[in-house]
């Protein structure tokens, strides 16, 4: 029997993979290249969803809520470091907004967001149910869309990032892709 918790978790693994998903298409239809900054904000969302997977799969543990709940609050910090560079008069902040606000922004409401949604879900899930969670599960439907759609958006990013930046740092500023020839 499957716990409602269970398909929360399924249901936020979705929700970071369509973030992930949104800002790499819009990356490729914008040629709108992520700084280093807004890399590692995807970097926090992604360990975000390993934690979220971690639960899927394996069931619900604090340590899985841990890593969520930690890298949410390591995006928050990316986020409005950003937010903060960008907030003088006059700056009109890093790439295109999108509904009025930049992608760091969003972001940073997104991790809140998250750690709330996390921190609700870890005391309703109580571990009351510690031998539940030991029982080899199935993810389902839901958490097989989340788990798979996860898994091939970081083996995506992965390339794009490694067409961007190549094996050493990135640039401040972006224009092109590294390894792109003629791009």
């Amino acid at each position: 029997m499957r716990r409602w918790t269970d398909c929360l978790n399924a249901l936020a693994l979705v929700g970071v993979s369509g973030v992930l998903w949104f800002a790499f298409l819009w990356q490729i239809v914008y040629h709108d290249l992520p700084c280093p900054l807004c890399l590692l904000q995807r970097v926090a969302f992604t360990m975000v969803g390993i934690g979220l997977m971690l639960n899927v799969c394996f069931g619900s543990r604090p340590a899985h809520y841990g890593i969520a709940i930690l890298s949410a609050l390591a995006g928050m910090v990316s986020s409005a470091r950003q937010v903060l560079l960008h907030i003088a008069p006059g700056d009109s902040g890093y790439g295109m907004p999108f509904l009025g606000l930049h992608f760091y922004t969003w972001a940073l409401i997104a991790f809140f967001l998250l750690a709330l949604y996390l921190g609700v879900l870890l005391m309703l899930d109580g571990m009351k149910q510690k031998d539940a969670a030991d029982i080899p599960r199935s993810p389902g439907w839901l958490g097989n869309l989340g788990v798979y759609s996860f898994l091939v958006i970081l083996l995506v990013m992965f390339v794009a990032t490694l067409l961007e930046c190549g094996l050493g740092p990135c640039p401040d500023d972006p224009t092109d892709y590294l390894w792109i020839p003629g791009k």
